[in-house]
């Protein structure tokens, strides 16, 4: 039997709530290994939906700090931690990201105190579950090589004052798959996906008339348009591109762009193999 690579959207959305897209966090399983990007609203709903314990996590790595990247990530570490078969975390949960990542850890595990100690003196729960194994990386490069899965992260460009942001690659047993985080047009982006099998790429946009509005026109020159990722795409050549991270701005008179307005601006420059990405979509590559 095949051992599995699978890439899932856990949430695809953006930091508006929509209860069809949950916040930004996908899910890698290669082998026995389960990997998660990013913890975005919901995250532990969506794994319950899947059927892993959410205990089970073994790595989580953060691309930035934005709050719907990183919202959902007590609810990961401490849910996982409980009892019953969604839990029961008995070991410090493994996070890694960008430096920012210790500094962000250690102050959840300070805020959620409380309830920790209340848990393991009333409910006895293994003391080690409710650590966080935080470490950090600063620059390009492997960060995690075990069993057969390589891990490389690589910068990305969110913006001149949005540092630290970061996109990673997997490799596993002659497969490969690319998620971009967050980023404008990005050409350390393109060298890490050169010939990929899977992209995972974001992707934003807005109606023209809305980009006279100033709030709007700022959001999306921190994003990547279609006209954007049909240029990496094209420069890319992945087998299957995928749109995750949908950010469609709604400016409140026309409402947001629709996932046929992606496909149509999209191949204007691009007519390769590509998908408007949705919750619980599972790719192998």
């Amino acid at each position: 039997m095949d051992t599995p690579f699978r890439v899932t959207l856990l949430g695809s959305g953006m930091p508006s709530p929509d209860p069809l897209r949950f916040g930004p966090a996908t899910l890698i399983e290669a082998g026995s290994q389960k990997i998660m990007v990013d913890a975005g609203r919901g995250a532990t709903m969506r794994l319950l939906q899947l059927g892993i314990p959410i205990g089970s996590i073994d790595l989580l790595l953060l691309t930035h700090f934005h709050s719907d990247h990183v919202v959902g990530l007590p609810d990961i570490w401490l849910t996982g931690w409980l009892g019953g078969k969604f839990g029961r975390r008995s070991l410090p949960m493994r996070v890694l990201g960008p430096p920012g990542t210790v500094h962000l850890t250690h102050h959840l595990e300070k805020a959620f105190g409380a309830d920790i100690a209340i848990r393991m003196a009333d409910e006895h729960l293994p003391p080690q579950g409710a650590r966080i194994d935080a470490a950090e990386f600063e620059r390009d490069g492997v960060i995690h090589d075990r069993e057969g899965l390589r891990i490389t992260c690589f910068e990305v460009d969110h913006g001149d004052k949005i540092k630290p942001a970061f996109g990673y690659r997997f490799d596993y047993r002659g497969k490969s798959a690319v998620l971009s985080g967050d980023t404008r047009y990005c050409e350390n982006l393109i060298a890490h996906a050169d010939r990929v099998d899977l992209l995972v790429h974001e992707v934003a946009m807005v109606r023209p008339a809305s980009m006279e509005i100033e709030r709007i026109r700022r959001v999306i020159g921190h994003h990547s348009t279609p006209a954007d990722a049909a240029r990496v795409f094209a420069k890319c050549a992945p087998k299957l591109a995928v749109y995750n991270h949908l950010v469609l701005i709604d400016d409140g008179e026309s409402g947001p762009p629709t996932a046929q307005d992606l496909i149509d601006a999209t191949r204007q420059d691009y007519d390769g193999a590509f998908v408007v990405g949705e919750d619980l979509m599972a790719f192998c590559p």
